[in-house]
């Protein structure tokens, strides 16, 4: 599933392609993954220009001259692309916005789980939502705020995109990880010092993985991804990415959290006490 750093990278690539643009027609290949009407998305899309784009957690938005917003959520597998040539359309493009470069921006899905709708505006869509504030602007004490009073264990709430959005399970864990926190600690057990280090592992972790376009085996070997193996591992040849960065004799354990397979150093992240 893209998560914010995957978004991130699409907006930039989108702010590069359409900001300026007007757009001169809506193709739907597949009105699946439409949230809006067709025909309401192309009354107010066709004759507008872009004028900016935006995030908010996973979510991108086109912003329109007339005040309206295009949303583009991505779902599963979603993804954004760029042709002029039908022939040269994207594998799987959904929906093309002709634009008045000439050039046609996609959004491709294969698994057709992302969703494209009209929003009067980002504060409404984030209202209707229920999302909070992006994970890359919430800041040390807004955190603190919203966690500190919980009894509830810290990855579901960190997950939970009411209290932050953008952070995804795989975020979770290496934020976790990164500030040497259990994810079955409670959140009021936390530290002013831990809430701080907590922040700064969430900024560290996404400004990271933006850097480096989310593509993960290019993260740092100090990084707990590489244990998912989702790629070619920061190690190449050997099974040390099994093992924590910090502490080269402890394996990464992998237990269920909430559900969601969570990756944890026993060292560095000592299991709460009952």
């Amino acid at each position: 599933m893209p998560e914010l750093p995957e978004v991130e990278t699409y907006r930039r690539f989108l702010d590069d392609l359409v900001v300026g643009q007007t757009i001169t027609e809506f193709e739907v290949k597949d009105a699946h993954v439409l949230a809006t009407d067709e025909d309401t998305l192309r009354r107010a899309l066709v004759g507008c220009t872009i004028t900016a784009t935006r995030r908010l957690g996973k979510n991108c938005f086109l912003l329109l001259d007339d005040g309206h917003v295009l949303v583009l959520h991505f779902g599963m597998t979603g993804d954004v692309g760029a042709y002029r040539d039908e022939a040269d359309a994207p594998r799987f493009t959904r929906v093309a916005l002709h634009l008045s470069s000439g050039l046609r921006a996609a959004f491709v899905d294969p698994r057709k789980f992302g969703r494209i709708r009209l929003a009067d505006s980002v504060e409404s869509y984030q209202l209707a939502k229920k999302l909070g504030p992006d994970a890359l602007d919430i800041t040390a004490a807004q955190l603190q705020e919203k966690l500190s009073r919980r009894k509830t264990i810290l990855k579901p709430l960190l997950l939970d995109q009411a209290i932050t959005a953008g952070l995804g399970n795989w975020i979770v864990d290496e934020v976790l990880f990164q500030a040497q926190i259990h994810p079955e600690r409670r959140a009021n057990t936390l530290t002013e010092t831990e809430f701080s280090g907590l922040h700064k592992a969430i900024q560290l972790v996404l400004h990271t993985a933006i850097d480096h376009e989310a593509t993960y085996r290019h993260f740092p070997a100090s990084f707990l991804i590489h244990a998912r193996e989702w790629d070619d591992s920061a190690t190449p040849g050997t099974d040390q990415h099994h093992y924590c960065p910090r502490h080269p004799q402890t394996a990464i354990d992998k237990a269920y959290v909430g559900g969601r397979a969570t990756y944890t150093c026993p060292t560095c992240q000592p299991v709460p006490a009952a």
